[in-house]
């Protein structure tokens, strides 16, 4: 760090638990926790950055895991891409483990963590659309032991923020056992951030679909109607696949829409002003990526 920023830390701490690091960083306010640090030194290499003092979250074993909770698997927000994107995850949170495998060139998933990209909420974050489509939680670390639970969506979307010292410390996913999908498309071969990204869960116990939407908004987008829609169509107590191809083009067109919809018509009455051409490609693109997705859930 010192070679490329060399006014940016002057402190380290190095906690052995959840709770050492959020008493860290109740000592020292102006303190900024760091995980993988994709994002972080990219800021600080850059000059973006100058944190007055670090706090390492790298010696926390019981957020590098995950393990079952009534239903659900409670994953440890130092999860890494690369730990994310293993056989054995991938047989419990599908997507996820896709949009693990995708997030980036190999030095970048392994250092890459699950609570980095909730925290740093840069819109191309592959996980960011999964967890929106799984309505995942994630639990709150705050002063003297103190534990919340709120909405990923909520923490993305503003409504709900970090207080001081708090930390991200673990995601609650819901464990459908039932088809999910995630794709994403990028501006060249091979790895590389998302143009645009849609995951896609079934939920068969509650009749639904549930789509998000990643990238072309600051925060991942959820159709509701488009998702409510499709649902009706699907023969849940029969053959799911059996579904016109037809309806899944629609759904594509419905949910592309819903993202990225036509300009408002003008007030004075003149001719609406036509969407430009790279937001009509992007709807294409979100359009194909929803088509596949609902698809291969369904096959």
């Amino acid at each position: 760090m010192t070679t490329h920023a060399p006014q940016a830390a002057h402190t380290v701490t190095l906690p052995g638990t959840l709770d050492e690091a959020v008493a860290a960083l109740a000592a020292m306010p102006a303190a900024v926790p760091v995980a993988g640090g994709t994002d972080l030194m990219a800021a600080v290499n850059s000059g973006l950055l100058r944190p007055a003092a670090l706090v390492g979250l790298g010696r926390i074993s019981e957020i590098r895991g995950w393990r079952y909770l009534d239903g659900h698997a409670l994953l440890g927000a130092g999860l890494t891409h690369a730990r994310m994107g293993r056989p054995d995850f991938a047989a419990l949170i599908p997507a996820l483990a896709a949009a693990a495998r995708a997030a980036g060139p190999p030095q970048i998933r392994n250092a890459g963590t699950l609570g980095g990209n909730i925290v740093t909420a840069a819109p191309t974050g592959d996980a960011l659309p999964v967890l929106a489509a799984l309505e995942a939680t994630v639990i709150i670390a705050g002063p003297e032991g103190s534990r919340r639970e709120i909405p990923v969506s909520h923490l993305l979307a503003g409504v709900d923020l970090l207080n001081p010292g708090e930390l991200v410390g673990f995601v609650r996913v819901p464990l459908l056992h039932a088809p999910q999908t995630f794709l994403k498309a990028t501006g060249r071969t091979g790895p590389g951030r998302a143009t645009a990204s849609v995951a896609l869960v079934l939920d068969p116990a509650r009749r639904g679909v549930r789509c998000a939407v990643g990238a072309v908004a600051p925060m991942p987008l959820r159709p509701l109607d488009a998702e409510r829609w499709v649902a009706s169509l699907i023969d849940w107590d029969g053959d799911r696949g059996h579904l016109d191809p037809q309806v899944t083009t629609a759904f594509g067109e419905y949910v592309a829409a819903a993202c990225i919809p036509d300009p408002p018509p003008p007030q004075d009455g003149t001719e609406p002003v036509p969407l430009p051409p790279a937001a009509i490609h992007l709807r294409r693109t979100v359009a194909a990526l929803a088509r596949r997705a609902l698809g291969r859930a369904l096959a």
